[in-house]
């Protein structure tokens, strides 16, 4: 059976989803998973682990590009390991990769690594575009969410009321209703 597996990262990316959706089914993908979430945070996605609980010996798992699959070349050869020893073979349809044979499985690794490679390079260049943007006094960095209601949480937290209510109240997390309580104890 071919199963084929499509993510984005954000909501936004309709139009890529779409499309990995329309290749997967011309490659003839019986049943496709799909799912909206980071690479990076593997724990939540469900629909990837879901693919992979489902595939049986002699299927293939079908994506569009690698990056679909895995961010990291740990995360990737992890996923391998996993179809290798249920007998499920990989494909990658932008690289017309296959890892059904030896050399399908040389190349996706080689490719892993110099994905992860790349991605290193662009995360060092933004963390560098940030520093020098913090310098020329540019960048100000995300605002303050649950800092700037300190004043509404105490309030709050004098009149009687519980952390997880004053959280759920002013639209904060938990734990920084309990930060910000803890700062003003402390100080």
């Amino acid at each position: 059976m071919l199963i084929g597996y499509a993510r984005t990262s954000t909501l936004d990316q309709k139009a890529g989803l779409d499309a990995q959706k329309r290749d997967l089914e011309a490659a003839g993908c019986e049943r496709v998973f799909i799912e909206e979430v980071s690479s990076v945070d593997v724990a939540k996605r469900e629909q990837l682990a879901a693919a992979l609980a489902f595939a049986r010996q002699g299927d293939t798992l079908i994506v569009t590009k690698l990056d679909r699959l895995a961010r990291s070349v740990a995360h990737l050869v992890e996923v391998l390991a996993l179809l290798e020893g249920k007998g499920v073979a990989l494909r990658i349809l932008a690289m017309g990769i296959d890892t059904s044979t030896p050399t399908g499985k040389l190349m996706l690794t080689i490719l892993g690594g110099v994905a992860e490679f790349e991605r290193e390079i662009m995360l060092e260049r933004q963390r560098e575009g940030i520093a020098k943007a913090k310098a020329e006094g540019k960048y100000k960095g995300r605002a303050p969410t649950a800092r700037a209601k300190a004043d509404d949480v105490l309030a709050l937290h004098r009149d009687g009321i519980g952390g997880t209510e004053i959280a759920r109240r002013l639209g904060i997390g938990r734990a920084s209703v309990y930060r910000i309580l803890n700062d003003t104890a402390n100080a």
